[in-house]
């Protein structure tokens, strides 16, 4: 039996495959449609060089995209430059946040478990989000073909192609770019995933011709610039790549610069911190839908684990064959087994763990197996973490000390 939703519907757009739409007519029902197929916020930008994007040569002529040769796309300037005749780009968000503690929440929670824990970042706690994002996208372009008579191209884009989402996203209407270089919306804060539609369909921007985009509503506010453990935030509205932990656990291949590991703490994927401490994200809602919430099959995670403040001691123990069918269809695939194993043994090495503490024994086995084994570059990582184990002298007495360190300075 049809949903009676999907019923109405398409008798709507049958009926109205027929209409002559104006601009705002359409970008209206774009919007409507965006709203029935579960995005929190859908706003239509110009296909336009905005102005923003005009620094990004300057931001690469820096180093500051450290290996990610993929932001040099020259395409990457306008959307206008991402298909031949583009008029509009159609910027949707979701909502992703979670009821669960942030990760400057999370040491409190998990005092009493057993064995250190790592952090694994917000969004990637549960299913891939470009995928999930762009079943949403193209459901979206399937409406819009049916609805609007007219030909015209459209492409979808969620972090996989030429387009700055989170800029064209302060010119669709959605909020505004914060300190820490993530869109903020007034309402919803900034746990928001992004997609575009880059389209040669003629529709009215959402900010009209007297309209401006979102105030900067951070203020005098320098908590996420303060609370970053590497400086990656070199200035306010300027982030540093190579100092980022997102980068240093998920993008960069090599090893991690030594003068970073400290900083890094216990994550092995990704980074919150800027997010965690920012007044906007207080009281943002939490997202129903499961794809993000934090996986827990027993059976692929072995036992009791979570993606939610992972087991150190399981995901150094991954193998490669393992790590496959844990992380199948997750974001955190990007890092690849090698990445996350490198990752965790940083993590490990941050722990403070002393002899005699429980797992302690085992953990240093598995560290001692992957310092002998044959991958040069966790073999550096394990026994850095071996050399940290149970020698307190060598730790930072200050674990949320900040660095800048001196071989990244632009």
């Amino acid at each position: 039996m049809s949903c009676p939703c999907y019923y109405r519907w398409a008798i709507h757009a049958s009926k109205t495959s027929t209409m002559t739409f104006t601009n705002a007519d359409r970008t209206a029902r774009v919007i409507e449609i965006s709203r029935a197929s579960g995005f929190d916020l859908c706003g239509v930008a110009p296909s336009a060089e905005f102005p923003e994007l005009a620094h990004l040569k300057n931001w690469l002529d820096r180093g500051h995209a450290g290996e990610m040769r993929y932001l040099h796309d020259p395409r990457r300037h306008s959307p206008s430059l991402a298909m031949q005749g583009a008029r509009s780009v159609i910027v949707c968000a979701l909502n992703y946040n979670s009821s669960l503690p942030t990760s400057t929440e999370v040491p409190n929670e998990i005092a009493s478990q057993a064995g250190p824990r790592g952090w694994i970042s917000r969004y990637a706690w549960g299913d891939d989000y470009h995928k999930v994002l762009g079943g949403k996208l193209d459901s979206l372009i399937g409406t819009m073909r049916r609805e609007f008579p007219e030909p015209f191209e459209a492409r979808s884009y969620v972090d996989t192609g030429p387009v700055v989402e989170r800029v064209a996203a302060k010119y669709a209407g959605l909020g505004w770019l914060a300190k820490n270089t993530c869109l903020i919306n007034e309402e919803l804060g900034s746990w928001l995933f992004l997609g575009a539609i880059v389209t040669t369909l003629d529709l009215a921007a959402s900010l009209g011709l007297a309209d401006t985009p979102a105030p900067d509503l951070c203020g005098n506010c320098r908590l996420c610039i303060d609370a970053c453990p590497t400086s990656a935030i070199v200035e306010p509205y300027v982030l540093d790549a190579r100092l980022c932990i997102s980068y240093l656990t998920i993008e960069l291949r090599d090893a991690v610069p030594e003068e970073l590991r400290g900083p890094m703490g216990r994550h092995v994927f990704g980074c919150d911190i800027c997010q965690d401490v920012c007044p906007w994200n207080r009281r943002a809602p939490v997202s129903a839908l499961p794809d993000f919430q934090p996986r827990r099959n027993a059976s692929k995670l072995g036992g009791t684990n979570s993606l939610f403040s992972p087991d150190l001691e399981w995901l150094l123990s991954l193998t490669e064959e393992e790590f496959r069918e844990v992380f199948r269809g997750s974001p955190i695939r990007r890092a690849k087994w090698r990445g996350l194993v490198r990752n965790a043994c940083i993590a490990i090495g941050n722990a403070r763990m002393r002899p005699g503490e429980p797992r302690f024994e085992a953990i240093r086995a598995r560290l001692a197996q992957l310092s002998a084994a044959g991958d040069v570059l966790i073999a550096k990582h394990a026994q850095w973490a071996l050399d940290r184990l149970g020698l307190p002298e060598n730790l930072p007495q200050d674990p949320e000390a900040r660095v800048v360190p001196p071989t990244v300075q632009g």
